[in-house]
């Protein structure tokens, strides 16, 4: 299925995007303003974010203000930008909240000025949104579990390097992880409490960290590892790399860059569970564009995930996530 199929399929099967719409000629004399906000602008997944939240722009004819905090751990910058956007009077607002409860006040505010919220990536401990439109989490942290298990035969000690309290799409996928390790009883999870923070710096520390107790003989006595976002994955990598032992034990990650998909292609990680960005960008703007046409939108959006493997890389769907031509929409 080519991407603009997938695209409209999903949209359908959703049933939050019937088109852009037509608005009445006095209020169709000025765009729509939307402001979409991530949770970082460095990592390749936000950059698809942006993609596909642009060509939803070009679509429908709205304007979109692209804007976020520049790490992913600085939540008093996002809570700022939110405020920015509710004072600069925008007509909607597309939320990847960093934090899913120091995010809540913002949002409420921006409900309380009129100006409806769309909740994409992840999730948000309030009801003060319009749709929530995002991975499951927690199934694609199951898949990343069960791959893991499967190239381990079902056995083995393996350990999990975390992302960040308060973001809970990877909660989500750290609770999927672990309750596909208990569907394992052969495999222990030996190590599933330390955290590699917002960027790849801190997750190379962390990693290095973690892994120091299991090192032994040029080797490492844990079987496998899992990481649940794009940073974590890549620090981890390095410290593999560096530590000489890429490729000798079992690494699933999460999430796609230039150098994780150099890594899968070379046997240093056996699995990237993969989502959707561009579409979730693009369903994040069209859902917020229905909302504000009047349209009805489903509470909840779920734009899929995958795992990519080095023996199915290559297929045409799965090389279209792992790299997604978003340079296009940013022109």
């Amino acid at each position: 299925m080519n991407r603009k199929a997938c695209v409209l399929t999903l949209a359908l099967a959703a049933g939050a995007v019937t088109g852009c719409g037509k608005r009445p000629a006095e209020e169709a004399a000025r765009p729509r303003v939307i402001a979409v906000i991530p949770k970082g602008t460095t990592h390749e997944f936000w950059k698809s974010i942006h993609a596909g939240a642009a060509r939803a722009a070009r679509e429908c004819g709205v304007e979109i203000i692209w804007k976020g905090p520049l790490k992913e751990d600085d939540r008093d910058a996002q809570i700022e930008v939110v405020e920015n956007m509710i004072g600069r009077g925008v007509d909607g607002i597309v939320l990847a909240p960093l934090d899913d409860t120091a995010l809540r006040q913002p949002v409420a505010s921006a409900r309380a000025a009129g100006i409806p919220v769309v909740i994409i990536d992840s999730d948000l401990k309030s009801e003060d949104y319009v749709s929530f439109v995002a991975t499951d989490n927690r199934v694609g942290g199951e898949k990343g579990g069960r791959r893991l298990a499967e190239m381990l035969g079902g056995r083995g000690k393996v350990v999990m390097l975390r992302y960040q309290e308060g973001s809970a799409s990877t909660m989500n996928r750290e609770q999927g992880f672990m309750d596909a390790m208990r569907a394992f009883p052969e495999i222990e999870v030996v190590s599933a409490n330390q955290y590699g923070g917002a960027t790849t710096e801190s997750a190379y520390r962390a990693s290095e960290n973690l892994l120091a107790p299991y090192k032994q003989d040029g080797g490492l006595t844990v079987d496998g590892i899992f990481c649940p976002n794009e940073s974590t994955t890549f620090g981890m990598l390095r410290a593999l790399q560096d530590g000489g032992v890429a490729g000798k034990v079992k690494y699933v990650g999460f999430d796609s860059s230039d150098k994780l998909v150099q890594a899968l292609a070379g046997g240093e990680i056996h699995g990237l569970v993969l989502q959707d960005p561009m579409n979730m960008g693009y369903l994040g703007v069209k859902t917020m564009v229905a909302h504000l046409d009047g349209k009805p939108v489903e509470k909840r959006i779920d734009t899929g995930s995958s795992v990519a493997t080095p023996e199915n890389m290559n297929e045409a769907r799965t090389r279209e996530l792992l790299k997604p031509d978003f340079a296009q929409w940013l022109k």
